[in-house]
């Protein structure tokens, strides 16, 4: 299987959650394609608890359907 995501499946929980992660910066990533855009932003939520929040929130609805796919590690 071709491209940057070839499968849910991942050998532990661990690597289940770096790919959560991995899922919720590509998803900024293709919604915002300008690196230099990305950039700018990057100064401003940083320092936004909210905004930190809110990404933390991402990657935990990731790593749900992450860790569903693989059968929770079982």
């Amino acid at each position: 299987m071709a491209g940057w995501l070839p499968s849910l499946i991942t050998e532990t929980p661990e690597a289940g959650f770096d790919l959560a992660i991995k899922l919720a910066r590509m998803g900024v990533k293709k919604t915002q394609p300008s690196d230099e855009v990305r950039a700018r932003l990057r100064g401003i939520y940083e320092i936004d608890a909210g905004a930190l929040i809110a990404s933390s929130q991402v990657v935990a609805v990731n790593f749900q359907t992450i860790a569903a796919a693989n059968g929770y590690w079982r």
